[in-house]
């Protein structure tokens, strides 16, 4: 299993010297900035991984992340890569129901990605990882963190390669972990403009069969959970910022605002004006 193996050696080469960066939530997020309602972790294998973030000190600054780095962002805060260098990067998103998990690979100049691989298993909920995760959310909103940041960094990925070795036995099959991938593929990049098709040629499936899958494996159609990922972000940006509605919908994957007015009302009872009105 090569997520297995990666992790199995960040764990053994990690040094004193090497950072943890957290990010935060202070500052309005800048456009094409990462947000999702998970905690996530990305560490870099290789290279400079150059991103816009928060200090500790809540000031915007652009933090350089080399080999060995580590990057933890707790739910709902943000960070902005830059992607114009050469660097490879182990993303870990810890979803309600999926651990997901890819590796990017970027050269600089180029504007595509020539490495990408992805793995997901289902979560453990109720186990230590929930714990181990809510500590580094608190320890982001902390001034002092060393230790305790690098010694629950080590427990968080020990349990991740725990979880690998032994996942969840009885979602152990190719039509479970296809679904589960796509959540997350949809929950990461829910402000694109990501289709039926789009969505079916990233995983190398048809477009009829990504709907089946979605019938056969969800609680709601592909368009419906799509939908319900971007109404679910929309409602956490009227309550948190002070957005026009038409940034929020863009930022939320709705390429028209109107269009985003009568989608959020139809499924909310209530338009976002009237919504943000009310919280």
């Amino acid at each position: 299993m090569v997520f297995h193996n990666l992790i199995s050696s960040v764990l053994s080469e990690r040094e004193p010297l090497h950072n943890i960066w957290f990010a935060g939530d202070f500052h309005t997020p800048p456009p094409f900035s990462y947000q999702v309602n998970f905690p996530r972790l990305e560490l870099v294998l290789d290279g400079e991984y150059v991103n816009e973030m928060e200090s500790h000190d809540r000031q915007l600054t652009s933090i350089v992340a080399r080999t060995g780095d580590a990057i933890f962002i707790p739910p709902n805060c943000w960070n902005k890569p830059d992607w114009d260098t050469d660097c490879s990067v182990l993303s870990i998103l810890f979803g309600r129901r999926q651990l997901g998990l890819s590796l990017v690979s970027k050269r600089k100049g180029e504007a595509q990605f020539f490495d990408i691989q992805k793995h997901s298993i289902q979560t453990r909920s109720g186990f230590a990882i929930d714990n181990i995760l809510e500590a580094l959310s608190s320890l982001a909103r902390e001034s002092h963190k060393k230790p305790m940041d690098e010694l629950l960094l080590q427990a968080l990925l020990q349990y991740c390669n725990t979880m690998l070795e032994a996942p969840v036995e009885q979602t152990q099959n190719r039509v479970k972990d296809l679904y589960q991938g796509i959540c997350i593929y949809i929950q990461e990049n829910f402000h694109r403009q990501i289709t039926r098709d789009s969505i079916a040629e990233r995983f190398s499936i048809s477009s009829n069969h990504l709907s089946r899958l979605f019938r056969q494996q969800g609680h709601m159609t592909l368009a419906d959970y799509i939908t319900w990922v971007r109404i679910d972000r929309a409602k956490f940006m009227l309550k948190k910022y002070n957005f026009k509605l038409s940034e929020v919908s863009i930022r939320c994957g709705f390429k028209d605002v109107n269009y985003f007015c009568r989608v959020f009302k139809n499924k909310t009872g209530r338009t976002p004006t009237e919504y943000r009105g009310s919280v």
